[in-house]
């Protein structure tokens, strides 16, 4: 793991951070910004375990020049970031806002001025209120609102980002947000969670489309979660506990996507839970990908009797209760080679929470440093066995409102100081940022 560097790998191979909107922008009613489903989930007493809210988060809409230069620094050649959609369409549909659009305007010719490829994710969870109020993702016509305002995107940006993502995570914005609730909207239904997962690929799949069709030149594609599935034992009951797990984790969001099917096991245990498909719907969403963006954390381990112990491995647990597990990431690459025709892969998150060793003016996070060295080294021993990455983004550029954590959990290399809106670059980023720079004797 130790000899591998930057040039390691192939030398157009994409090095990044990623971050999103409503997690790091701050500035929740500023320029004529709309409000989000998260502005309004962060007021459910009890839904953010901090009670805290994203008005401020790292305050990213007013710090984005230094932001920049800080990015630049670190040696990365691309930085992946969300539009706020109600920031640039308050209402989800009508009138689009020149004062939001600026803002992200601004940010990519700021990208571009420091030679740093920009890349767009349109959908990071915080859908428009007022869509919400109409039935959000539960409903087929926030379908066509997403390609209006993904057309809109590309319009304007189109031409300088490299890259433009639908959605990111479709699995938690139907599982998190509309079945378990404990996202927003904070929902609590299997059969709409389905259906919003539907309509989310169809979405995503007639946004791609649309958007090819306006002549946008960047590469399209959509981000899922995704983890390899083992089973605690090699009882009967864990092995099919596994399947159902594989079939409803990963199956359900690739498939469609890549073969126009869902898993017909799935379909069949759904029952009357099962999605309203209309005529021509999977055709629109089997469009041909230009990447395949994969966030990977953690491996699922799944045990039929009772929730699997993560600390059973003895691996490393990160502050969020995940195992750390490098090995799991080369394994779910190698298995989506084995199983699908991908089209190239992204990594385009992977990252943990640890608490920081704040000391004076340094920050010490080791085990933060060793879980993205040990990732990296997995993406490389994946594409030695013959797996197509073209890139890999460290998640996240910044400490920043964790969702339904709050501030309470720390995924940055950056340390945010919230009173006072320091940024401290921790020894991760020191370590990213040598190994970006550092060359090796034979690299290609």
């Amino acid at each position: 793991m130790t000899s591998l560097s930057r040039n390691s790998f192939p030398r157009d191979f994409v090095w990044g951070v990623a971050t999103s909107s409503f997690q790091i922008e701050g500035a929740a009613d500023a320029d004529g910004k709309g409000a989000s489903i998260w502005d309004d989930f962060c007021r459910v007493p009890g839904a953010i375990a901090d009670a805290s809210d994203g008005r401020e988060a790292c305050q990213h809409y007013q710090r984005w020049a230094t932001d920049l230069d800080l990015i630049a620094a670190l040696g990365v050649n691309a930085y992946r970031f969300s539009v706020s959609w109600p920031r640039v369409q308050p209402l989800g549909s009508g009138a689009f806002n020149d004062a939001g659009f600026a803002f992200y305007e601004n940010l990519v010719d700021g990208l571009l001025a420091r030679g740093i490829k920009p890349y767009l994710t349109l959908n990071h969870w915080d859908l428009p209120s007022a869509l919400q109020a109409q039935g959000g993702w539960s409903e087929r016509a926030t379908v066509q609102r997403f390609v209006d305002y993904a057309c809109e995107v590309a319009r304007r940006l189109g031409d300088r980002v490299s890259s433009i993502c639908t959605h990111n995570e479709p699995w938690v914005i139907a599982v998190l947000g509309h079945e378990t609730g404990i996202f927003a909207p904070g929902l609590k239904s299997r059969k709409v969670a389905i259906q919003v997962a539907h309509h989310l690929f169809l979405s995503h799949g007639m946004a791609v489309t649309a958007m090819r069709q306006l002549g946008c030149s960047a590469d399209l594609g959509i981000v899922l979660n995704l983890s390899p599935v083992e089973a605690a034992t090699e009882s009967p009951a864990d092995r099919e506990a596994t399947r159902r797990a594989h079939d409803s984790g990963l199956r359900w969001y690739v498939e469609p996507l890549l073969q126009g099917v869902y898993p017909g096991e799935m379909l069949a245990e759904l029952g009357e839970d099962a999605p309203t498909v209309m005529p021509g719907d999977m055709e629109k969403i089997r469009v041909p990908l230009d990447f395949l963006g994969i966030n990977y954390y953690m491996r699922t381990v799944v045990s039929a009797a009772e929730p699997w112990d993560v600390k059973a491995s003895g691996n490393p647990v990160t502050d969020m209760g995940w195992e750390v597990c490098p090995q799991g990431l080369t394994a779910l690459l190698l298995r989506l080679h084995r199983d699908y025709a991908l089209p190239p892969i992204l990594i385009t998150e992977n990252g943990a929470a640890f608490k920081d060793e704040v000391s004076g003016a340094e920050v010490h996070d080791i085990q933060r440093q060793a879980y993205i060295q040990g990732h990296i080294a997995a993406v490389h021993e994946a594409m030695r066995q013959g797996v197509r990455v073209d890139g890999y983004f460290v998640w996240s550029l910044f400490d920043n409102f964790e969702w339904s954590s709050g501030y309470a959990k720390r995924f940055g290399i950056v340390r945010v100081d919230y009173d006072t809106q320091q940024r401290t670059l921790k020894d991760s980023a020191l370590w990213y940022r040598n190994f970006l720079r550092a060359t090796a004797a034979g690299g290609n």
